[in-house]
Order: C-alpha cells, then sequence, then structure tokens
C-alpha cells in the first residue's frame, strides 16, 4: 500500500493567499496582504483608480515560519485614498506580480449597506488534502445574488487546525476569486488556534495556542492593532458606515473585556456589532458558557448583536442582559448564533432553549449564510441556506424599538417558577414541583433535576443519594448535612419534604457540590442551571 502524503500547497515565488482587509478608516484605506517562499524576501503594490495615475506602495515583509515551512508574508497597508472609490492593483515583486484586481472604500456618510456572515466553515474531510472548494462555489453564488455586499465578518473557525499550515494554504484556496475583492474580515476560533503534537498520520496530543499563534503571524498587519496589549489581531474593531464592529479571539477574556468595554463606548455609532466564537446563550445539549461569561459580560451587553458559532447550528436568541430575557432591542443583547457555511452539520444535537426566539439544527447538509442590511436606524438580518432555502428573517428596529417578526419573551406567574437545565425546561416531571424561595434561598427537588438530565437518583425513606458527574451525595430530610463521597459538607438549610412529599434541597449548596452555576431571572421567573461539565450523563443499566 503506498503510503499517503500531504498536499501542503507550500508558497511558491508567485503571490497568492491574497486578501484585502480593513487595517483602519475604510473611506480613505486598505490592507492588501499576499504570501510568497522565501525565495521572494520584498514586495509592493501598484494601485490606480480607473484611468488615473499607477501609484506604488513597498510591502512590510514578515517572516512566518509553520509547522511545516517557512515562507513570506507582505503586508501593505494603503491609506490617503479616496472614499467610495474602486481601485485596481496587482501585489509582487519586479519579475513576479498576482493578476490585477480590485476593492472599494466605504462611500462618505455611509448609512445603508450590507455586509455577509459565516462561521465554522472549516474542512476536515481529508486532513491530508483538506478541500475548500465548496466553501468556494457557495460563497460565490452569494455574492452573485448580493453584489452589493460590502466584506465578509466571520464567526470563527475559519479552519480546522490553525496550528497547522496545510489548513490555511486549503483554506486559502478555497477563497481565491473571493477575498482579492471584498474585505474579508475573521474572527479567530478555538480551532484556529488548535494543534496537535502530532499531525500525520494520526492527530496525536492536542494543544491550543495561547496567543493565537498562527492566527496572528499571518494577520498581524491585516488587522487594525488596536485590540488589548499582547492580544492583538485575534481583538481588533473596525467601524463601517454607521456600524461598530468588535472581533473577540477565545483567550484572555477579562482582559478583552476591559478593552472592550470602552472601545464599544467611545465609538460614536449607530449600530455595534460583534463576534465571539462560543455562543453563549447555546443550543447544545452540553455545551457551557464558561468560556465568555460572566467575564466578558459587561462588554457583550454593550452590543446590539453578538454574532456566534462553534455548534454549526441556527439559533436567535431574544434581547438579553443579565440573564433576562426582554422583548425590546433597546433592552438586551441578540445572540445571533450563524450555522456553519461549509456543509458541517452539528456534532451534537441542536435544541431550542428557552433563550431562543428562532432555531434550526441544520443537521441536514447544507451550508449557511448570514446577510445583513444596514439601512439607517434599521437592520434585516436573513439566514440562507445554500439551496435557497430561508431559515430565518428579522428586522431590528431601533427608531419603533421593536424586532419583527414579534416575539415575546415568556414570563412565567408568581408561584409558578420554572428550572431549566442548559436552557431546557425539566419537562412533566417537574411540573408539579416547582422550586421554592425560602427566606431569600431557593430550594428545588434535587432529585428531580439529577433523574432528568441523566444522572441516579435512588430514593429512600427520609433521603435520597445523587450520582452525577463523577460526584455522590446523600441528602437526608430534615438535616443540613450532606454526605458525599469526599467527605460531609454544610448546607445552606436542612434538606425538607415540599411538594408531592418530594425532598427540597438548597440549590446554592447542590450547585458548589456538583460543581455546577445557578442564575434567577427576575422578570421571566425561572431559574437556569448551569455546568461547565459537556460530558452527557447517562444512567447506570445494571
Amino acid at each position: 500500500m503506498t503510503e499517503r502524503q500531504p498536499n501542503y500547497r507550500f508558497a511558491t515565488e508567485a503571490p497568492d493567499h491574497i486578501m484585502v482587509s480593513i487595517w483602519d478608516d475604510a473611506k480613505t484605506s486598505m490592507a492588501i496582504t499576499w504570501r510568497t517562499s522565501t525565495a521572494v524576501e520584498t514586495g509592493y503594490v501598484l494601485f490606480n483608480e480607473e484611468g488615473g495615475e499607477v501609484m506604488r506602495a513597498d510591502a512590510v515583509n514578515k517572516l512566518f515560519k509553520s509547522d511545516v515551512n517557512t515562507s513570506y508574508i507582505h503586508f501593505v497597508r494603503l491609506s490617503g485614498l479616496k472614499s467610495g472609490t474602486r481601485y485596481y492593483y496587482t501585489c509582487g515583486d519586479d519579475e513576479r506580480r498576482s493578476d490585477e484586481f480590485y476593492f472599494e472604500t466605504e462611500p462618505e456618510n455611509l448609512t445603508k449597506f450590507s455586509f455577509i456572515c459565516i462561521s465554522d466553515h472549516q474542512k476536515d474531510d481529508d486532513h491530508y488534502n483538506p478541500d475548500y472548494s465548496s466553501l468556494n462555489a457557495f460563497l460565490k453564488k452569494a455574492l452573485e445574488e448580493h453584489p452589493e455586499v460590502k466584506f465578509i465578518f466571520t464567526a470563527g473557525d475559519n479552519t480546522n487546525n490553525g496550528q497547522h499550515e496545510i489548513q490555511w494554504n486549503a483554506m486559502y484556496e478555497g477563497l481565491k476569486g473571493i477575498i482579492e475583492y471584498r474585505p474579508y474580515m475573521m474572527c479567530c476560533g478555538n480551532h484556529d488556534n488548535r494543534g496537535f503534537e502530532f499531525y500525520f498520520p494520526e492527530e496525536k496530543n492536542r494543544y491550543y495556542a495561547e496567543p493565537a499563534e498562527f492566527f496572528n503571524t499571518q494577520h498581524q498587519l491585516s488587522y487594525p492593532q488596536n485590540g488589548p496589549e499582547g492580544w492583538q489581531t485575534e481583538n481588533y474593531s473596525f467601524n463601517y458606515g454607521n456600524a461598530h464592529f468588535n472581533v473577540f479571539g477565545v483567550n484572555e477574556p477579562e482582559l478583552v473585556n476591559e478593552w472592550a468595554k470602552g472601545d464599544i463606548d467611545s465609538c460614536g455609532k449607530t449600530w455595534k456589532f460583534g463576534a465571539y466564537h462560543f455562543p453563549i446563550y447555546y443550543a447544545g445539549p452540553n455545551l457551557s458558557n464558561d468560556d465568555g461569561y460572566p467575564m466578558m459580560r459587561e462588554c457583550m451587553e454593550r452590543l446590539d448583536v453578538l454574532f456566534s458559532g462553534h455548534e454549526h447550528g441556527f439559533s436567535r436568541s431574544f434581547p438579553i442582559k443579565n440573564e433576562e430575557m426582554f422583548d425590546r432591542p433597546s433592552q438586551g443583547t441578540v445572540h445571533y448564533e450563524l450555522g456553519n457555511g461549509n456543509y458541517n452539520p452539528p456534532g451534537t444535537k441542536i435544541l431550542a432553549k428557552i433563550w431562543h426566539a428562532s432555531y434550526y439544527p441544520q443537521e441536514e447538509k447544507v451550508a449557511s449564510y448570514c446577510l445583513v442590511e444596514v439601512d439607517g436606524e434599521k437592520v434585516k438580518f436573513t439566514s440562507v441556506l445554500s439551496d435557497g432555502r430561508i431559515v430565518d428573517e428579522c428586522i431590528i428596529d431601533k427608531e419603533k424599538d421593536e424586532i419583527i417578526p414579534r416575539r415575546i419573551a415568556p414570563v412565567f406567574g408568581p408561584g409558578r417558577t420554572r428550572v431549566f437545565y442548559k436552557g431546557v425546561d425539566l419537562g412533566l416531571a417537574a411540573s408539579e414541583i416547582p422550586p421554592e424561595n425560602k427566606d431569600g434561598e431557593w430550594y428545588l427537588p434535587a432529585g428531580t433535576l439529577v433523574s432528568v438530565i441523566g444522572g441516579e437518583t435512588v430514593r429512600e425513606k427520609d433521603s435520597m443519594t445523587l450520582k452525577l458527574y463523577g460526584r455522590t451525595v446523600r441528602f437526608t430530610c430534615g438535616s443540613d448535612i450532606a454526605v458525599t463521597d469526599k467527605g460531609e459538607e454544610k448546607l445552606a438549610g436542612a434538606v425538607y419534604r415540599g411538594r408531592c412529599d418530594q425532598l427540597y434541597v438548597p440549590l446554592d449548596s447542590m450547585c458548589r457540590i456538583f460543581g455546577m452555576k445557578w442564575a434567577y431571572a427576575a422578570r421571566n421567573n425561572f431559574l437556569t442551571v448551569e455546568s461547565a461539565n459537556e460530558s452527557h450523563p447517562v444512567p447506570y443499566q445494571p
């Protein structure tokens, strides 16, 4: 049997990986990035308006040493351009130049424009030779239908293993004919900074680079260097028209939060959009939001819409602030999970959660993008599948302070507090045994919660033993001591018999013991219980 060889798509002396991007004021500047082999150490861009004088801009040339090769990344940051103007350009050196492409600068006083959002377009169908041709065809079709689009905005996982050059080379080949013309504004996802100590013939010893080494090195001068010190490139912001965009990496959330608060507060724009790869209000059964919440809550809740990905399915939340769900856009942030942009069905089930105004599991082998159309105080969002079906369509209207179609966030009545675990209602098993608040302390029928989510509940007279996430805990009626596999634990109050003769346990104590957290949404009158553990509990069957 012949041993398979990777298709590395190494750099040559001819320019490739050609990309335009916004690095400063989009009305008067543009960045152009390309790659060559180390045989070409310098380069420059020739550019001009149609029929105008040809001008030259020399590149900043930086070595990029990857896991398999060394090449040059060439950056040109054009400035002093005319607004609302098409420029034609080539890049390279004296002997090896690219074809001619063009880009357009932002017009003055722009309040009506559109852009495309995609996420999770990575491909790992064959990590010896990743094939992004389906992405190329999908995006070109979208742009043919919407030629007015000004740029492409991603929510991460642009590659499957971004610490291996083979993936970036395949991705850039898949974006040829697209990103030479329209700015390509990437968010860094967890796969973009993921690598393996051994990549061939099998992936072994996974790690995540902090900072995102390959992402940052290849795009160091492609994007604004205005993020927090030491974490630029994977964190940056830019303006376009009457909108401000914050791009968040997946590292150092506390530091990013402090930077972004000031950045958003000072932007002076009508619309504030963000991209963060991990969904805060997720759709899967096993995720958690501990990666970004609560560390980035302050900055995220300054945004109108936060785009995300990671789960490869679509969902759109009600406006949310401080765990509470609202009806009007002025009251919170809409969390918009984009689905996947390259025929990558989700690896886990996508569920409708209490916080979702709209969702679609995208388990069919289809790709999706979101067309965002800004028009003054209104923005229209249309999520479209590769086969033309529309997944979701909504308009956020700041002037009227409404979202169309109207969806009212649920509010539960007095004495009918609900409990949701990772956003899912506990269902019939808990319908007659709601949680109770006694002297400011929440109590709930813990055995029902554990049973519903797949743990093991053993009920005996006046006691119960719960097994969940590797812990075993015994609660006894009338006692404020829990006996655990790691010793005794003092509870916030004594266990008691509540409705339907069930044993009620202090919620905060239970969460502490099992490594969970909880929150109460006062406006909506429900409790959410979360766990950072992403395993799927299944009861033991002897």
